[in-house]
């Protein structure tokens, strides 16, 4: 018991790291607070192409576009742009790879929640809101998207949540995150003590999402 505590639980070296941590907690909120809105934005234009361009090559090759980088693994995918790139003579930051990776992998997922929300919105609601003399895209902008996106709040509450716990991958890049931090502070200390940190800092972190989260569901529920 006294092992475990000593290599999983060490207060002693949770007070020496701790600082160290909360370095790497900042750059894990300041990453999603960039990649889930760019991810979700870039969703929702995928998500509108399908459910309003009426040509079926547009709607097919965007079908494509989701469908592949659901499948692609995101941490190949993060290791493809930041490592591949330089040989197509592109050289990108750390920083500038891993949003770029993050996006692509996450428009796809926040694409499909707001295709059901967008397919879940009555066509007469398009037709109402057409015939007080607004123009189709006021009409997306104005009263379908919002009451699509109220309908599929929980969803996308959901992939966001998932989304930070991504960031974790950013590690293989270097990139100072949560986890790196820990990392790189285990090695110092020659203890895993900081991974169980980490862990906790990241309970910390989306405990009252996943909470929100589930009061959300249960009124959809209701």
């Amino acid at each position: 018991m006294e092992n475990l505590i000593h290599n999983f639980f060490n207060v002693q070296v949770y007070a020496d790291v701790f600082p160290h941590l909360l370095r790497g907690l900042w750059t894990t909120v300041w990453l999603s607070a960039i990649v889930i809105p760019l991810g979700a934005l870039a969703g929702l234009g995928l998500a509108v192409t399908i459910t309003q361009v009426q040509s079926r090559a547009v709607r097919w090759a965007v079908i494509g576009y989701i469908d592949f980088f659901r499948a692609f693994p995101p941490l190949v995918l993060l290791i493809l742009v930041y490592f591949g790139w330089p040989f197509l003579g592109v050289e990108l930051d750390k920083l500038t790879a891993v949003v770029i990776a993050f996006v692509l992998n996450n428009a796809s997922y926040y694409a499909e929640v707001f295709r059901a929300g967008l397919e879940g919105v009555a066509k007469g609601q398009m037709e109402a809101a057409r015939s007080t003399g607004l123009v189709r895209w006021q009409a997306l902008l104005y009263i379908v998207i919002p009451q699509a996106v109220r309908n599929v709040l929980p969803d996308l509450v959901g992939n966001s949540i998932e989304v930070v716990k991504l960031t974790t991958i950013a590690s293989v890049v270097a990139l100072p995150e949560l986890l790196r931090a820990a990392r790189d502070a285990q090695a110092l200390v020659y203890n895993p003590s900081p991974i169980v940190l980490a862990a906790i800092m990241y309970l910390v972190l989306l405990w009252p999402l996943t909470r929100w989260l589930g009061r959300l569901e249960h009124k959809r529920i209701r």
